[in-house]
């Protein structure tokens, strides 16, 4: 059985090899471990084998982890849908949210930031495949959501985030990635400071890599498949 950390390097280089592939520092896209549904034993184990960022979808389950490894300094990032009653614990716990997608969630992130941390890092979740069992904001009305987020105090508008319908052909997964990243230099002409690309799993890495992903959110291919029993 091949092991976590065996699992790990081997993201990391397909990481690399997309990267250099397509022209781009391996060292401009981040591996965001998606340890949802994991135990806090998995998350240590792959945070003793070098990863630090790891994303989580499910508010208490997050926490649970959160207090249980608060002693090695990982960087927390919340990747699922947002409920207004729990804006509160996700201001005051994580460094990022990826999954915003209307403005009252956004103002109330802001509103409960501690004045003791930094800005909170947070992306727009766009629903770019259109799914209406996904959030997310749409193409056209991203641009001005994007704009009312930005000028919230204690929130840093870093980027975009999307999770488009599954596909199998390498050119096809790359369309929506591509309309994610023209959205993105769109927002960036009309004056927006972003940095982020949150987009690709553990099948479709590659093809977000070439079309601009700065994160790369895996978790089967590191941590095997989750039981949805």
């Amino acid at each position: 059985m091949t092991t976590l950390p065996a699992k790990l390097q081997a993201v990391l280089v397909r990481i690399a090899r997309a990267a250099r592939l397509y022209g781009r520092d391996p060292a401009d896209v981040l591996l965001l471990a998606v340890s949802k549904t994991w135990p806090a034993a998995r998350v240590r184990d792959a945070a003793t084998a070098g990863q630090r960022a790891f994303g989580e979808s499910f508010v208490q389950e997050a926490l649970e982890k959160v207090v249980e490894l608060r002693t090695l300094g990982l960087d927390w990032h919340f990747i699922g849908s947002l409920q207004s009653n729990k804006t509160r614990v996700l201001a005051e716990t994580f460094s990022w949210v990826h999954s915003v997608d209307r403005l009252r969630v956004a103002e109330r992130l802001s509103e409960q930031r501690p004045a003791s941390l930094p800005p909170l890092s947070v992306c727009l979740q766009v629903n770019v495949s259109c799914e209406a069992s996904k959030g997310g904001v749409s193409l056209a009305e991203a641009p001005a959501l994007a704009q009312a987020v930005a000028v919230l105090p204690k929130l840093r508008l870093r980027g975009l985030m999307t999770i488009p319908a599954p596909a199998d052909d390498f050119r096809e997964q790359r369309r929506p990635f591509r309309r994610l990243r023209e959205l993105s230099e769109q927002l960036q002409a009309d004056g927006l400071l972003l940095d982020t690309l949150s987009m690709g799993m553990s099948h479709d890495l590659e093809a977000a890599i070439a079309e601009g992903s700065t994160v790369v959110r895996v978790g089967t291919a590191i941590f095997g498949e989750r039981n949805r029993a």
